[in-house]
Order: C-alpha cells, then sequence, then structure tokens
C-alpha cells in the first residue's frame, strides 16, 4: 500500500474548523503521525513488548482509537497467534484502512473491528490488554473518568491498560519551552509554518491534554493499583497501568 503524504494543512484555510478524523485524514494518517509524535516507531514497539507480557491466553487485547492498525500490527509481531484482538475507532475511514493493512500483513489472529464513540464508555469484556495511544486526550474531559473506569471493569485480574498521551507540564513555567522545542520537531519533519498553525489552531478545542499527575491520579480513581511511566519526551508520556 503506498503511503500518502500529509497536506492536509498546506493550503490556506478559508474557514477555521475543529480537527476530524475525516476520509482526507485517514488516507494520510500515517505519514501524518510518523511526523508529529516523536519517537512514534519505538512508543510503538514498547507498546507491542509491553502487551506481550501481560496478554494472557483466553482474553482478549483491545486496542481503542485503533485508527488505520498500526499498534495492532506491532502488537500481532508479538502476542500469541489465538489472542483475539478488537479494535474500535468512530471513523469508519479509519477502519477501513486499517482492515485493509491487516489482510495485507496476513494477519491470521482473530479480530474484530467496531466502530463505535467510546466518549460515554467502551464495552470492555474478557480484557487482559487495553490500548489507549494517543486517544484519550481527544475524549471530552467530562467522560475520561467514566472510560476509564469502564475499561478497568472489563480487565481480568492483573489486566493492564497502556496509555500514551500529548501532556502539560507539572510546573507551567516549562509549557511553553516544550511546546517550542515540539514545534521544532515538526519542522524538522518538514511541516511549515502554516501547516503547524493552522492544526495547532484546529486541534485548540478538540486535542485537550492533562499533566502526567493529574493522568495517574485518574487512573487510580479508576481502579488501577500500580502506575509507570515508560515513556517520556518533553509533552508527550506513555503510561502502563496495572488493574489488580
Amino acid at each position: 500500500m503506498k503511503e500518502e503524504t500529509d497536506q492536509v494543512f498546506r493550503e490556506a484555510l478559508t474557514e477555521a474548523s475543529d480537527f476530524k478524523f475525516s476520509a482526507r485524514v485517514a488516507n494520510v494518517f500515517d505519514d501524518m503521525v510518523n511526523r508529529s509524535v516523536p519517537f512514534y516507531g519505538e512508543i510503538q514497539r514498547m507498546v507491542a513488548e509491553l502487551a506481550a507480557d501481560h496478554a494472557q491466553e483466553g482474553t482478549n487485547v483491545y486496542d481503542l482509537g485503533c485508527s488505520t492498525g498500526t499498534t495492532l500490527l506491532g502488537m500481532d509481531t508479538m502476542i500469541p497467534p489465538d489472542i483475539r484482538f478488537i479494535g474500535i475507532d468512530d471513523s469508519p475511514e479509519m477502519l477501513q484502512k486499517c482492515d485493509r493493512k491487516l489482510k495485507e500483513a496476513g494477519v491470521v489472529r482473530p479480530y474484530t473491528l467496531h466502530t463505535a464513540d467510546i466518549q460515554q464508555g467502551a464495552e470492555i469484556q474478557n480484557a487482559s490488554v487495553v490500548v489507549l495511544c494517543l486517544t484519550l486526550q481527544f475524549i471530552r474531559p467530562i467522560y475520561r473518568e467514566k472510560l476509564l473506569q469502564s475499561i478497568a471493569e472489563g480487565l481480568v485480574a492483573n489486566g493492564v491498560l497502556i496509555l500514551v498521551e500529548k501532556v502539560l507540564t507539572e510546573d507551567s513555567v516549562f509549557n511553553r519551552d516544550f511546546i517550542k522545542y515540539y514545534y521544532n520537531y515538526k519542522r524538522r519533519n518538514h511541516y511549515s509554518e502554516m501547516e503547524i498553525s493552522q492544526k495547532r489552531e484546529a486541534l485548540e478545542n478538540v486535542l485537550i491534554p492533562y499533566k502526567l499527575s493529574e493522568n495517574v491520579h485518574m487512573l487510580r480513581e479508576a481502579g488501577f493499583a500500580s502506575c509507570e511511566t515508560f515513556f517520556k519526551w518533553y509533552n508527550f508520556s506513555g503510561i502502563i497501568a496495572i488493574k489488580k
């Protein structure tokens, strides 16, 4: 499958609008996320590695906000093939591309893909691993605790949630610097000033980051006994949380 280059914000927009995971975004999403998320490939490898150590026989592995299936594909290389994968996303276009990628990669394990909005919680059943990779940040804050509680309730004993998020600094004095470093990263990946500016405006009311400590607090309140940061790069972080 030939990967298309992200040019969604290359031309000046006549009218500002909130970012949406549309068909146009789905077509370029893999390029977009690889150029927009620092160490994205390594994050995916770490997620797969962590998931493989915690996936239990006879259970399900979920990817909430699975987009085009990159995380599912990474986990497929490390998790026994009889464990079912369940991918959920609210974008039919994303799921179509996800299914196509899984089939082209020759995935033989049982898997199901569901179109669903997880704002109101998710139906998690018999799960040993649930992944939220750059997903929770797009859930309206009022619904985040309910979603995490529904995940915890659907996990088996010692099941884990793997969470990757864009975050705010613990001390706001560093926020401006970290954002500057992040935009420098995007410039190094050949995004123009117009692209950076227009995407920032489109995400302003859609992507709402929390502090790392606030995410950990939510996880503990939802029923996760142990939490650990496994990745940190300026304003991006990864957390693994275990349900006891």
